[in-house]
């Protein structure tokens, strides 16, 4: 609906009255109208509810409505990525310890960019990971999960007018937080090759055009943003595409925030390639890693940031003026379970060994169901999502109305409703421009336990049936 705003209205006030939102809008308009007087100027309070510009479009957020959707039907929910199966025993009895055992101080504040005891095990562990002699106390940053990394990372780093490049698809909260620290996303699509009839396709199918990608870059562009393995599509960049992008950003000058949170979550004998042990990378990269996806703890909320300390010091700038400190308790069981893991580093016993096993036999079985009723699922090489071509199903479902909202954002929704189970529609993952393009794909999350992957099989096997009419 177009607005019309009375000519008796300021310039200010006529700029908040079309931010005003439709229903406030309306009502100011009649009194407007009938009076003659822009209510904008003379209702004061009123004027104080617009929101800050930065707000405008972020309002939507595809996890808030699909977790709604699968919690009033009762869905079998592959859709949102976290485990429902727990955190290996040595975790949680480190939290336990941390909660219930004698040292008081464990409820308290600890150091502000974070607990002593955990930035020195992760100095340790990615000092030797990454070849770089870490000091705790200015290499490592703890935040609340890495989504407030994130945050951090484009709030310190981004300013007005600065081009961020983005590769798609992309996990979906980095375009609003590119938006809200002033700077403009830059997409690059991740392109599909064709692969011969009969075979899967991998998600290492999917891959940057070079000519392309360095066409993206420009005297404006100040971060690249890096997700390795990628969600939603499982993609592990190999070390001659890291190469690639270490390369231009070395030659353009320009950082790389690398969320790495699916780092020791790689199959079928693929390697996680870590971008700042790159030539050049060390001193223009942060690297991003979650305990949440490390121990199967997600609730916990405990990330960090790892990089030099040029960098740091200003993401913990915006750290300590906004979330200041993370849960002493969580940070402390983190330090624990790190230290156990150090200690089995490589070893048969060591978690980081057993996770990504198991889960490739769950990939494998969420695979193999829907394959058998027709799917097409992109084979992930690391993470816990698939994406998955449902096109052999569109022809099933009832005429959906003429929408703006992409055709898979409707058969999830369609899906959750009738058939009871969740997933995502991959064209959350994309720019407005690409969304049409990819929206014949869902995403799966199979880090679940047996019993919810088999629940999930049998509405699919159950739907199969129907569909063929038998």
């Amino acid at each position: 609906m177009k607005v019309h705003v009375p000519q008796t209205a300021n310039r200010c006030c006529r700029g908040m009255l079309r931010r005003s939102g439709l229903s406030l809008g309306q009502e100011l308009l009649r009194k407007s109208n009938l009076t003659g007087v822009c209510w904008f100027h003379t209702k004061a309070k009123m004027s104080r509810m617009v929101p800050a510009r930065r707000l405008e479009g972020m309002d939507k957020n595809i996890w808030v409505e699909f977790v709604k959707l699968a919690a009033t039907y009762g869905t079998v929910n592959l859709g949102q990525g976290f485990p429902n199966y727990p955190p290996p025993d040595f975790a949680k009895e480190a939290f336990v310890e941390a909660v219930g055992g004698e040292d008081t101080s464990l409820h308290q504040y600890t150091r502000a960019f974070g607990h002593p005891p955990l930035v020195k095990i992760l100095a340790r562990f990615f000092g030797k990971l990454l070849g770089q002699d870490l000091d705790p106390m200015t290499n490592v940053l703890i935040t609340v999960g890495a989504y407030e990394a994130l945050y951090c990372c484009f709030q310190a780093m981004v300013d007005d007018g600065d081009e961020v490049i983005i590769i798609e698809p992309f996990f979906d909260c980095y375009e609003p937080m590119v938006k809200m620290a002033g700077g403009t996303p830059v997409f690059i699509p991740l392109r599909p090759k064709a692969v011969k009839s009969g075979k899967l396709m991998s998600s290492r199918d999917w891959q940057l055009d070079p000519a392309e990608l360095e066409a993206k870059f420009s005297q404006r562009t100040k971060a690249l943003v890096l997700n390795t393995p990628n969600n939603p599509l499982g993609k592990v960049f190999s070390r001659e595409e890291l190469e690639l992008i270490a390369e231009l950003c070395v030659k353009h000058d320009v950082l790389c925030f690398s969320d790495e949170v699916y780092e020791w979550l790689v199959y079928d004998g693929r390697e996680h390639i870590r971008i700042a042990s790159l030539p050049g990378m060390w001193e223009r990269t942060v690297t991003i890693g979650s305990s949440g996806k490390t121990f199967s703890a997600t609730g916990w909320k405990v990330g960090w940031t790892i990089g030099p300390d040029g960098l740091l010091k200003h993401l913990r700038t915006v750290h300590q003026n906004s979330v200041y400190h993370c849960a002493t308790a969580a940070q402390e069981a983190v330090a624990r379970a790190l230290e156990r893991e150090l200690g089995h580093f490589g070893a048969p016993e060591s978690y980081f060994v057993q996770l990504p096993r198991e889960l490739q036999r769950k990939r494998d079985l969420l695979i193999r169901s829907l394959v058998a009723v027709g799917m097409e699922p992109v084979v992930p090489e690391g993470t816990y999502f698939l994406i998955a071509d449902f096109s052999a199903f569109k022809t099933e479902l009832p005429e959906l109305p003429e929408s703006e909202e992409p055709c898979d954002s409707q058969f999830a929704k369609w899906m959750i409703k009738h058939k009871h189970l969740a997933a995502i529609p991959v064209s959350a993952f994309y720019s407005a421009p690409q969304k049409k393009n990819f929206d014949h794909f869902i995403r799966f999350c199979f880090a679940k336990e047996d019993s919810t992957l088999k629940a999930a099989d049998d509405i699919l096997q159950q739907w199969s049936r129907e569909k063929a009419g038998q």
